[in-house]
This record gives C-alpha cells, structure tokens and sequence, in this order.
C-alpha cells in the first residue's frame, strides 16, 4: 500500500480547514442574524412605565426608589421597594426574589440584585442593582408573604 505523500496530506488539511472555518461562519451569521432580529423588535408602544405597579394577580401594591434618584446605566446602586397589601398595610417579612432582562437583546443583567434587608414599614432594601446599557429594561419582583406569592413587572426606558 502506498503512503500518502505530503503534497496529498496538505490538501486534505486544506480541505478541512476551508470546511471548518466555512461552517463556524455560517454559524456566526445565523447568531448575529438572530440577534438583530430580536434588537430590531420595536418597544411595544403601550408599556407602563410608573414606578408604582399592582402585582399580576392583585395582591401587593410595589413600588421602588432609586438610591441615585434616577435609574442610572451603567454604576451599581440600590432600590428601596416598598410593598402592601391591596388595601394599603405595609406587606412586613416577605420573601422577594429578583430578576431583570432586556427584552429585545436576550439578556439579563450583569449583576445578581438581591433583598438584603428588611427596613420595616414594607420598605426592602434591594443590592446590586445595575444596568450595563440603555433601552428597554423589564425589572420582576416575585413576593412571597402570608402564604401567598405574586409577581410585579417594572417597565424601564434607560438612556
């Protein structure tokens, strides 16, 4: 049986590689393609934009403050969140887990916010807040207090 001379093992090196790098191409066009698919989504033009919101199922009123006045991109900061009940009453001890993501990029935020204390009066101090760009950020709040568990959605315009 005859050995390959190097002339032939060149070739087929080439091949491979002119194959390989043509699919990871193809590969890297349909990601970008899909990605700015998604970023060239329009911003649904009814959002609510307040910062006091009923919960989806009614049953906390939610709001939050800023630390820096202003929700600011790019710089870590903290939300004071204050939650009642539908009635008014302060929502005391309550279990709050958050999440944020921008809705048109597929992604969330660069941070891991948490409540890290409870200041009384349905009043949360919330850590770590931070939004690594402007546009269309979704804040969610899922609040967990006597037994029961709904979630408040923050819509935000970053610039």
């Amino acid at each position: 049986m005859k050995q390959p001379n190097s002339k032939s093992k060149l070739v087929r090196a080439l091949i491979w590689t002119s194959g390989t790098l043509g699919g990871l191409v193809l590969i890297y066009m349909i990601a970008m393609n899909m990605m700015m698919a998604q970023m060239n989504s329009e911003v649904p033009t009814d959002l609510d934009y307040s910062t006091t919101r009923l919960s989806e199922n009614g049953l906390f009123n939610v709001s939050y403050i800023a630390s820096t006045g202003t929700v600011p991109v790019n710089q870590l900061h903290q939300w004071t969140l204050h939650i009642e009940t539908a009635d008014g009453q302060p929502v005391e001890n309550a279990t709050i887990t958050v999440d944020g993501d921008m809705p048109q990029h597929g992604h969330g935020l660069p941070t891991q916010p948490r409540v890290t204390k409870n200041l009384g009066n349905g009043d949360y101090l919330v850590d770590g807040m931070k939004f690594q760009m402007g546009g269309w950020w979704v804040m969610d709040f899922n609040v967990t207090a006597n037994g029961q568990t709904d979630t408040v959605h923050f819509n935000m315009m970053l610039k």
